[in-house]
């Protein structure tokens, strides 16, 4: 699951104990306080303990040009020496020069991520929406770019149904596929969050029993797909704020 919340580190590890999270994307900021770091520490101990993987969890929208910046983050996460992975969720699309120069935008994305890969040693995953497919990036697609520059991608496939039309199932077969194609794990990402512009694209509104109802059935169909490596819940406090 994500965390992107400064939450108690003893009610995030029993949460996520109970609904059997393997990983928590851990928010780390750009400048880490001792307060925060302190924090973190806490959250890594009780994880361990839990046998649940942390992974530094961090990204802006420019840092698909400020390759520094994200260095920076990079550099700052990794050092605390607490995290086993770098998960970032950069979205270019949300920049105005995706509008007015989408290739050269895609470009430095794609460079970015293989900066970050090539920074450090540890592996680094990106969050990524499905439909990367529909936006050429050189000879290929930018899912395909995107795909050989990190080990692992979570698809925000974000709809409040498991299958048939328009589902998460649905939306993510073509990252599945070009998952299994490249060699890489394909996470697919659930939504709790309140989307007044998207009800469709999340549980919010709907009873914890059925979000576990619907990821399950999702489980099941996309065993099919030999990419498939689990789903990931967005995010610990709307999660944590459905209903029973």
């Amino acid at each position: 699951m994500w965390l992107w919340q400064k939450a108690d580190p003893a009610a995030v590890v029993r949460w996520a104990t109970a609904q059997k999270v393997s990983e928590i994307f851990a928010y780390v900021p750009p400048k880490l306080s001792g307060s925060e770091r302190t924090r973190l520490a806490k959250l890594k101990k009780g994880a361990d303990a839990a046998g649940i993987r942390l992974a530094a969890l961090g990204g802006t929208p420019e840092w698909a040009f400020d390759h520094a910046a994200a260095l920076a983050w990079q550099r700052t996460a990794m050092g605390t020496g607490l995290f086993h992975a770098a998960h970032v969720d950069v979205e270019p699309y949300h920049l105005p020069a995706w509008k007015t120069d989408q290739a050269g935008t895609a470009a430095s994305f794609a460079a970015l991520l293989a900066k970050l890969r090539d920074a450090d040693p540890r592996p680094l995953e990106a969050d990524v929406p499905f439909w990367y497919h529909t936006v050429p990036s050189g000879t290929r697609t930018l899912a395909d770019e995107v795909l050989a520059r990190v080990d692992a991608v979570t698809v925000m496939s974000y709809r409040d149904t498991a299958t048939g039309t328009g589902s998460i199932m649905e939306i993510s077969a073509d990252m599945l596929r070009r998952g299994e194609q490249a060699g890489r794990p394909v996470r697919l990402g659930a939504e709790t969050l309140d989307l007044p512009d998207c009800p469709h694209c999340t549980f919010y509104g709907q009873s914890r029993q059925a979000l576990t109802a619907a990821l399950a059935e999702v489980d099941a169909a996309a065993a099919a797909y030999p990419a498939y490596a689990g789903i990931a819940v967005h995010d610990y406090a709307a999660w944590t704020a459905l209903r029973p």
